[in-house]
């Protein structure tokens, strides 16, 4: 009996005439519009679901078994009977006679707060925090895509807002993936942290142009958008979230425009240090004071912007994955970073030790590498590979990928977003357990920095 023969790949025996029927007209610059109008109109759509009648997300309830699980680390029945005993709490809401009580994120800050002045002092109902120290600030940074750096600083703030923290997301990528995650709305460049590096830029302007009065010498003109930034704060640029706890400076496509106009800035004034520009804004307007953390979310390219979110970093965090071609990629954007502030801190100290001042360093409190979208079965060897040559700059938990990030990635939310019974608890436990993994061992970092900070305060003052 004859036996089939092996069909030939797809590739061969194309029919042009057939190639050609199946093909469009060619596109023309207009073409563009076209495709990111049907962009805009299907973002549009997938981000409104799950969005409000006031076209707002609502961050979903939390179970008393969600809670005391993952949150309040108390047994169930000792929750139910403070509850009980302490009618003025919060009693939470059953959707049905009898049945489980679910309670919103604000209630849940309550009964933690709750928890924490009367509860066991054995236990951390309340997360440490040292008094006196401001925030901390967090990039998460690199310059090769698909990585899992938007995913990842969204989850740290999520876990970190869960823990009880008070946080501040800036997204400083004009894709806004991270605007989008936490619902933002962003109409232009004046609702980004956009006129924060304009403010900054403009207030060394009216030092320089005092000096060149000083001197006779004209002075140099504040235009419109520079004097209508002077006038703006941290506070016109921030917005709340469906999260009670974490507020949000967003981004869309017009912050690109910053990557062109601070070189102009910086070519107007040589003495500008546009590295301090987030940093000093940030500081000079009481952020640092109202919030225990500020995630930066940076553009995956070491630009302007990406330079002001790192300068203002304590903590760096670099999110890759397990293969040769994004440990190579890493790599390559660490040389980036050492050269770029290396050659930040050479030009600034040339003028420093002729003028007999202190030279000047950045310095990060850690930086660390984490393997995301980890597969243990095929990419263990490499990740021990990358460990071994890393060491601790690599941080030894993975995270892995479980379906519950495909899921929730589809429906535009983070996985603490996720409703647990739209899922198997088992993969819904699982799916949590490897980003509750990947915050404890962030939260541990954060901690020892707060602590090494807490005793060289009070070594200070003695």
């Amino acid at each position: 009996m004859a036996k089939d023969p092996i069909p030939l790949p797809p590739y061969f025996n194309i029919d042009p005439d057939a190639a050609l029927a199946d093909l469009d007209l060619p596109t023309d610059t207009q073409g563009f519009a076209s495709i990111a109008e049907a962009c805009t109109r299907g973002r549009t759509d997938l981000a409104s679901r799950g969005m409000n009648e006031d076209g707002r997300k609502n961050l979903r309830l939390f179970s008393t078994w969600e809670i005391t699980r993952y949150l309040i680390p108390v047994a169930q029945a000792h929750f139910r009977r403070v509850l009980k005993q302490n009618p003025d709490l919060p009693q939470g809401q059953s959707e049905t006679d009898g049945g489980a009580k679910w309670f919103t994120l604000d209630e849940v800050l309550r009964l933690r707060a709750f928890f924490g002045a009367q509860g066991s002092k054995a236990k951390e109902y309340v997360p440490y925090r040292p008094k006196g120290l401001p925030a901390k600030m967090v990039a998460v940074a690199n310059f090769k895509g698909g990585v899992g750096k938007t995913s990842t600083a969204a989850h740290l703030a999520m876990s970190a807002a869960l823990d009880g923290y008070k946080v501040l997301v800036i997204d400083l990528d004009s894709q806004g993936s991270m605007t989008s995650i936490f619902g933002g709305t962003v109409d232009d460049e004046w609702q980004t942290a956009f006129p924060l590096l304009a403010r900054h830029y403009g207030e060394h302007l009216r030092i320089e142009n005092q000096r060149r009065l000083d001197r006779g010498d004209p002075p140099q003109p504040l235009d419109e958008g520079l004097s209508a930034a002077m006038e703006m704060t941290a506070a016109d640029v921030i917005q709340s979230t469906h999260w009670p706890n974490i507020d949000l400076i967003g981004a869309q496509l017009n912050l690109y425009w910053a990557e062109f106009q601070i070189p102009v800035w910086r070519m107007q004034a040589r003495g500008w240090k546009l590295w301090d520009a987030l940093t000093d804004r940030l500081e000079a307007d009481g952020v640092l004071d109202d919030y225990d953390l500020v995630f930066i979310d940076t553009p995956p390219a070491l630009g302007y912007l990406t330079i002001n979110g790192l300068a203002a970093a304590d903590i760096l965090l670099v999110p890759l994955g397990a293969s040769f071609l994004e440990f190579d990629s890493t790599g390559r954007f660490f040389d980036m970073l050492h050269s770029t502030f290396a050659s930040i801190e050479d030009g600034e100290n040339v003028a420093a030790r002729a003028l007999g001042r202190p030279e000047m360093g950045f310095e990060w409190d850690a930086v660390r590498a984490v393997i995301t979208r980890y597969d243990g079965a095929q990419q263990g060897e490499l990740s021990g590979l990358m460990q071994a040559y890393l060491g601790k700059t690599l941080s030894p938990h993975r995270q892995d990928f479980t379906a519950l990030i495909g899921q929730a990635g589809e429906q535009v939310n983070g996985i603490y977003e996720a409703d647990y019974r739209d899922f198997n608890r088992e993969t819904y436990a699982r799916g949590r357990e490897t980003f509750d993994a990947t915050y404890a061992a962030f939260k541990r970092l954060l901690l020892g920095i707060w602590r090494r900070g807490e005793l060289e305060m009070q070594q200070a003052a003695e």
